[in-house]
């Protein structure tokens, strides 16, 4: 949960990378951002109904996402974020999680974990509305599944021969899990907003 008196003011929410500029100064990854970017979109009835929210009294209109470049997740989530944002007209603005530690201790998953990506919402007036960390249930359901049977089926391999077919598998699932992701923070904010 946010704290009471948050690190991330609206000056502070306003310095933060547009996506287009985060993008343009990111070290490694631009193709598999692209790609996954590509790959996502925002069903019809989910943007409608996100763009009502935003455009309701006290709904979200700003969004807060922590990511870094080198991150499996943030690879494939922070473009859903950018997707929802375009599909809603919320303001995202992206902030580095390792020039940022003082934003990401207050988001932590369970209190614990620098999960990324993790998106936080605002309303017009700068109001903390909720936080959405790092993928959906379905896929922190199906990741050990996944690993438990590449484990059984590639036993007395390493690791590092192993992370093909986990990428493989778990790749083929993230159009599923992008969809749930937006299913997931249409459901936080329409909560959020009551």
């Amino acid at each position: 949960m946010a704290q009471k008196t948050s690190v991330v003011t609206p000056e502070r929410f306003s310095k933060g990378f547009t996506y287009a500029d985060w993008f343009a100064q990111i070290k490694v990854n631009k193709d598999r951002f692209q790609e996954w970017y590509d790959k996502c979109q925002v069903k019809k009835e989910d943007a409608e109904a996100l763009r009502k929210l935003v455009a309701s009294r006290n709904g979200p209109t700003k969004v807060l996402a922590i990511a870094e470049d080198w991150c499996p997740d943030v690879i494939r989530g922070l473009p859903v974020m950018v997707r929802i944002a375009e599909a809603s007209g919320l303001e995202l603005k992206v902030f580095p999680r390792d020039l940022n530690l003082d934003i990401m201790s207050e988001f932590l998953n369970r209190g614990e974990f620098q999960s990324i990506p993790t998106f936080v919402f605002y309303t017009a007036d700068h109001k903390y509305l909720g936080h959405w960390i790092e993928r959906p249930a379905l896929a922190n359901k199906e990741i050990p599944e996944i690993n438990a049977a590449i484990d059984r089926e590639l036993a007395g391999k390493s690791d590092e021969e192993k992370r093909p077919e986990r990428r493989k598998r778990t790749d083929s699932r993230w159009p599923v899990w992008q969809q749930e992701s937006v299913k997931e923070i249409l459901d936080l904010l329409s909560k959020s907003t009551r």
